[in-house]
């Protein structure tokens, strides 16, 4: 079994399946992680989901923001972005619609195995593996009895917003889920005091201010290697060999990347030309 990673696809479905085949990656034998956003933005975010689903247990994923977003939209919380370009999963049946519900509320907000972490957007510096991993099964548990319960656009409506800024353990009720689930999925600079901040979206050096940190700058050593996207700035870059970064912007018109692990083989697919001409 040949573990692969792929970054945020973002209804580029075309350039993964391509990587796909450059990597002659095999469902029946192989894995594909997924760090979060498999919609939004792309032309083919049905398609991209369609090819997650049909690769079965083969396909490890986690949620991302974009994710989580759909969900809203799904469950009337949200009025859907024309610029997500969500048109052909919003024409699906009522039936259709509610098994993609049920799909996306089964996916975790970390994935990990004896030598990796995965989450969306990254690990908050201020949690050790293991308190992240209690947090992420914790809100993933309300998602999942929400939705059980019929309860899922009530607790959808709690989930927005950037307050509280800064973890507290005492923090309980919506404030709690709201952060961890920020944490995880929104999360790119962090302040020294540990306050996360939502307003910087460019790279560490477009986004530049003294009291501004990428979180991976902040974040501890640990015996795992780190696996997040969400931050297309980056280009994939942190600067640490143990956090790894492969959002490298496929949907602004950029590439795809697909990581083999544990050898750490890239595989890249520029973006299509529609793409890369906007």
């Amino acid at each position: 079994m040949t573990r692969y990673i792929v970054g945020d696809i973002q209804g580029c479905a075309s350039e993964l399946r391509q990587l796909l085949d450059k990597a002659s990656f095999k469902p029946s034998y192989d894995e594909l992680w997924c760090v979060g956003d498999i919609i939004a933005r792309g032309p083919e975010s049905l398609e991209a989901l369609q090819l997650i689903r049909s690769l079965g247990s083969a396909a490890r994923c986690v949620l991302g923001n974009h994710d989580l977003n759909l969900l809203a939209v799904l469950c009337g919380v949200r009025k859907a972005n024309p610029a997500d370009k969500l048109d052909a999963i919003l024409a699906l049946s009522e039936d259709e619609q509610r098994e993609l519900i049920h799909w996306f509320c089964q996916q975790p907000l970390l994935r990990e195995s004896h030598d990796l972490v995965m989450t969306h957007a990254g690990i908050y510096p201020w949690w050790s593996l293991t308190e992240a991993a209690n947090y992420a099964d914790e809100v993933s548990r309300q998602l999942r009895e929400a939705c059980a319960d019929d309860n899922l656009a009530s607790w959808l409506t709690e989930m927005y917003g950037n307050e509280p800024a800064r973890w507290s353990d005492k923090l309980t009720g919506a404030d709690r889920t709201r952060f961890i689930i920020n944490a995880f999925t929104r999360m790119r600079f962090c302040h020294h005091d540990g306050r996360l901040d939502f307003s910087a979206k460019g790279g560490p050096e477009t986004d530049h201010h003294s009291d501004l940190i990428p979180w991976f700058e902040l974040a501890p050593i640990t015996d795992k290697s780190l696996v997040f996207g969400h931050w297309a700035a980056l280009e994939g870059q942190t600067g640490r060999d143990d956090v790894i970064g492969l959002d490298t912007g496929c949907v602004w018109g950029n590439e795809m990347t697909l990581l083999r692990w544990p050898d750490g083989r890239r595989y890249k697919q520029p973006a299509r030309t529609e793409l890369r001409s906007d």
